[in-house]
């Protein structure tokens, strides 16, 4: 009788500590990660520009603004990354990106984050673009791990219209043929929408229609502000100053983003979803120069290992933020969201193949250092740069990738360590970053219509070997190699262990058997 009378307040006071424990966990946090298009470092108002955006500034204003945030130079391998978490070596995805002729896609032994977020008991959903291969049913985003998907598979496209042209070269002739699905169906009917603001509609109806037994996730990548330059003239109008009719064009795009983030954000309030949601904006690779986008003063573009072309505009924001208004400086990369989200979401990466990436929540929201040090930017034996290195607008993106040609350097003789330095590669350790090879177009290229400061825009001749401190001089205009040969060594070191660990590049020729002609929309063939 003893012992049972003791045990009473024992029992009691552990059901009311389970209780305790039950009314103050919180629910898995929503995650709304919009990702935009050829978004350049200084397209965005808070930077400087002279293109607005009172929504991106005052959501970031209320979250944390990444300013050491690094994506990939281009579409398909940032997209790869952030949704395996694992450099493009790691796939054999290192050249260039997926053209919609070309048969393969991410592997499919890839766990994707859409995938682990299911897992951990979220609905997925996707709208926009995927850009990760599509020639197969299985590569499709709704057998990747999205519950739902409304979007386009190819690269770009009219933004009316929705039709891709694309050359097929075993056919040797272009073909134009409509890229828009609901799920795994084509999508018809939406010819005259623009997309942006079709994107943003269905974007905000998935959050209105979300039921609150699941957590949400959902992926947003706009077309936007990716060529072709076309946005209605109304969000032109503000913009009448800029003479330059890319830049003028492209500004309206980027009002028009601007108007579409904050309407998801306004429909996440509506919904009663936002105290509980984690949203973040990021872009894909830096600015494309010949379509209107700028990285000034960053060096390059899109195409380019320079900062102008891998340094991305991102932030995070929502209530769940500790530390808003903040900025980070801390290193982080666009592989780091598929560790950080998933562990944000209670799941687990043991399914995962190895990860590059990084759970760097504490140090986005927290303000601690980030455990990244580290960050190969990209191995690329076959790179080849597309476009005249000029500071002209000498024609479209579109219309140079027709002349398009791969090439394979050869080796090049060196003493130092056994790393092939006429490859097109770049590494970034601390504050140092090492490029090898020819980064891509070197140029630094002001605003239209704002005269160079500084040093001229014409770089004296590039080494093979380059080495800059990317804290003190975020510009690369002052090569230090000379100065940190010890620096230099261990850098080509830890290329050639990459070089080591990387599969060979999957970059198949175009598949006649694609020709969209038959079905008059682009979809898989095999």
């Amino acid at each position: 009788m003893h012992t049972f009378t003791c045990v009473i307040p024992v029992v009691i006071a552990l059901l009311l500590l389970l209780n305790a424990l039950r009314v103050e966990a919180k629910p898995p946090p929503n995650v709304v990660f919009v990702l935009a298009d050829d978004f350049g470092w200084n397209d965005i108002g808070y930077h400087g520009s002279e293109i607005r955006t009172p929504n991106l500034d005052s959501l970031s204003a209320k979250g944390v603004r990444l300013e050491n945030y690094y994506v990939q130079p281009l579409c398909t391998p940032s997209r790869n990354q952030l949704m395996t978490g694992r450099y493009q070596i790691r796939t054999g995805m290192q050249h260039q990106i997926i053209w919609p002729c070309q048969p393969y896609c991410v592997p499919l032994g890839e766990k994707m984050l859409p995938q682990l977020m299911k897992e951990a008991g979220y609905a997925t959903h996707m709208v926009g673009k995927w850009h990760l291969g599509m020639y197969r049913k299985d590569c499709l985003p709704t057998r990747r791990g999205f519950d739902s998907y409304f979007g386009y598979l190819t690269g770009s496209e009219d933004y009316y219209t929705h039709q891709r042209c694309s050359f097929i070269t075993p056919l040797n002739l272009t073909r134009c043929a409509l890229d828009l699905r609901e799920g795994e169906e084509v999508a018809s009917g939406y010819s005259g929408s623009y997309s942006t603001e079709l994107f943003t509609h269905r974007a905000a109806s998935i959050i209105q229609q979300h039921k609150a037994n699941k957590p949400l996730f959902l992926y947003v990548a706009l077309q936007a502000v990716h060529s072709p330059l076309e946005v209605p003239q109304r969000y032109i109008a503000p913009y009448v100053s800029i003479k330059d009719k890319h830049r003028r064009v492209y500004a309206g795009m980027v009002s028009a983003m601007d108007e579409a983030v904050g309407n998801i954000s306004r429909a996440l309030q509506d919904a009663g979803l936002w105290d509980n949601t984690v949203l973040i904006f990021s872009t894909d690779n830096g600015g494309q120069t010949l379509e209107g986008g700028n990285n000034w003063p960053l060096r390059g573009r899109k195409w380019s290992l320079w900062e102008g072309g891998v340094r991305g505009v991102g932030f995070v924001t929502g209530p769940l933020v500790e530390q808003p208004g903040t900025i980070s400086r801390e290193l982080i990369h666009i592989s780091d969201w598929l560790p950080t989200l998933v562990a944000l979401a209670g799941g687990s990466t043991n399914g995962t193949k190895q990860l590059d990436g990084f759970n760097v929540w504490n140090a986005i929201s927290k303000g601690t250092a980030s455990p990244r040090v580290e960050l190969l930017h990209n191995i690329d034996p076959l790179y080849d740069d597309i476009a005249p290195c000029t500071a002209e607008n000498v024609g479209s993106e579109e219309e140079l990738l027709t002349s398009l040609r791969r090439v394979s350097l050869g080796p090049h003789q060196d003493s130092r360590p056994h790393f092939n330095i006429s490859i097109h590669a770049a590494i970034r350790y601390g504050n140092f970053k090492l490029l090898t090879g020819y980064p891509g177009c070197p140029l630094w290229f002001p605003p239209p219509g704002v005269a160079q400061v500084g040093p001229t825009p014409t770089p004296v001749p590039l080494k093979q070997v380059m080495l800059f401190d990317i804290s003190r001089d975020p510009e690369e205009r002052h090569e230090i190699s000379a100065q940190h040969p010890d620096v230099v060594n261990l850098l080509l070191k830890r290329l050639q262990h990459y070089q080591q660990e990387a599969l060979p590049i999957n970059f198949p020729p175009d598949d006649p058997g694609c020709d969209p002609e038959p079905l008059g929309a682009w979809g898989p063939w095999e």
